[in-house]
């Protein structure tokens, strides 16, 4: 893959829809490549979509079986033809597998410019002292995958001074911690401190040619989602794919996404009380402690009262 230049001019996509007139970085332009695991459902599957249709090559990583036969199919024809999109049948939780993936795609494609590590599970493992292996299973995919995902595509982008993209897919779980999966809670926390290590590490040993961004989406329906209509509430993944490359358009790191129950402003405000946990030395997860309860709720309806 050819180095492009260290400041590269964001490329102009025109988007159906409610994005017009997007502006991308230049990793996006037509012929280039996208890799995206977790891509034969909700939201991966949405991204490898939008990848598709602004012109993109595009791989497609995720567990064998029909949803991954199918999402190849619908991506073939949204991108002109199979010789545009790759699917391989992919385990994130192993090394070997993403370096496979690797070079299948840098072999057939040439090079890649985008990667989502978007591959998750949402099950729950139970209480912080049971089911040890199944805890473990879960981070092997949640955190591990991303893990290997970039030690297996960052070193070859490094050597070849080339500029990409990264985008890892976290959850706002991963920073207000609600009580219920607490091990879904821990794989997206670490996470999150992953991504901001990534990211910081990345512009001064790439200097600023491969940024790194993680995305938070919010209520989202999608192979998670329990439930076989989708609840009003729910943005569609095709909602957070658009919010996603609004945010990455204007060089957002966090991607932090609403849905139709949840604005910016509360995210913000339960956000605050948690890190306030901290500073004000109150018990874990305050919010969900009952003498702390009626505290809370009037903290948050400070946030919805006029200002004078």
């Amino acid at each position: 893959m050819k180095a492009e230049p260290e400041n590269p001019a964001s490329v102009k996509k025109c988007y159906p829809g409610a994005m017009s007139e997007l502006a991308l970085p230049s990793a996006f332009a037509p012929g280039n490549v996208a890799v995206v695991t977790g891509a034969a459902s909700g939201i991966g599957r949405a991204a490898a979509r939008h990848f598709a249709k602004i012109g993109m090559k595009v791989a497609l990583a995720d567990v064998e079986g029909a949803a991954l036969t199918s999402a190849a199919e619908e991506l073939g024809a949204i991108a002109g033809g199979a010789q545009h999109v790759l699917a391989l049948p992919t385990d994130v939780s192993r090394l070997a597998d993403l370096a496979l993936l690797r070079e299948i795609v840098f072999e057939r494609f040439g090079g890649v410019h985008v990667l989502m590590n978007n591959a998750g599970v949402g099950n729950n493992p139970g209480l912080p002292w049971e089911n040890g292996a199944a805890w473990k299973a879960l981070v092997d995919v949640n955190l591990w995958g991303v893990v290997h995902g970039v030690e297996a595509f960052v070193p070859r982008w490094l050597e070849a001074g080339a500029s990409a993209v990264i985008i890892n897919t976290g959850s706002k779980q991963g920073i207000t911690s609600p009580p219920g999966n607490a091990a879904y809670n821990l794989s997206k926390a670490a996470l999150r401190n992953y991504t901001e290590s990534l990211a910081h590490a990345l512009r001064a040993a790439s200097q600023g040619r491969i940024s790194a961004h993680l995305l938070i989406p919010g209520f989202t329906y999608t192979g998670m989602t329990r439930g076989a209509e989708k609840p009003a509430a729910a943005w569609s993944p095709e909602q957070v794919v658009e919010f996603m490359l609004q945010s990455l358009g204007r060089g957002d790191f966090y991607i932090l996404c609403p849905d139709g129950a949840v604005d910016r402003a509360t995210d913000e405000r339960r956000m605050q009380w948690s890190i306030d946990d901290i500073i004000k030395n109150r018990p874990a997860l305050s919010r969900w402690h009952p003498d702390f309860e009626a505290e809370f709720a009037a903290y948050m309806r400070q946030a919805k009262e006029p200002t004078p």
